[in-house]
């Protein structure tokens, strides 16, 4: 069934991106933007998962982007979706952009693990703040390949015998699609 799930989602992830294309970047006044990404979340209550990263920027200026983003953690005995709010500033350089960013939102967790009376059945929901940096590649001048480390600070109380997590690290690789 695990294998079902991430299959389903890695093929939405791939149609979005098909369909989206640069024209996501065209909408009303080029203001907005569009990114999507792959990769790992490492120290999660069930050790390093896959994960999925959208996020939609609107620009108030080429240097100056703020918009939602979602990090997703489909797979395995771990269930988790991340909510936040971002800022993000591009430096932008010839064809590399260096782009840090700043968010505030929710987190939640749901750990399902083992059967019988060993069971772990547990979830929590905390804030969340994603701080991280991102190199883009500009590919064309609307279509950017993305790499990025993201440092998620949150408090997730998990029933024992998990416990407390505090900070996970995610390393993800993608596109941008901007105005």
């Amino acid at each position: 069934m695990t294998r079902i799930r991430i299959m389903t989602l890695v093929g939405l992830l791939a149609a979005t991106t098909v369909l989206a294309g640069p024209e996501v970047g065209l909408a009303q006044d080029n203001k907005w933007g569009f990114g999507t990404d792959v990769g790992f979340l490492s120290g999660t209550v069930d050790n390093t998962v896959f994960a999925i990263n959208l996020t939609a920027d609107y620009y108030f200026d080429p240097a100056f982007s703020i918009g939602p983003m979602v990090l997703l953690a489909p797979a395995g005995d771990l269930t988790q979706v991340a909510f936040a709010g971002v800022a993000r500033y591009h430096f932008r350089l010839q064809s590399f952009n260096i782009v840090p960013f700043a968010g505030i939102g929710f987190v939640h967790a749901s750990l399902e693990r083992g059967s019988g009376p060993g069971r772990v059945d547990t979830n929590d929901t905390s804030y969340y703040i994603p701080l991280g940096i991102t190199a883009e590649y500009q590919a064309t001048r609307k279509l950017a390949f993305a790499t990025t480390l993201m440092f998620n600070l949150h408090n997730l109380s998990m029933d024992p015998p998990i416990g407390r997590d505090t900070l996970d690290i995610a390393v993800l690789f993608g596109f941008r699609f901007g105005p």
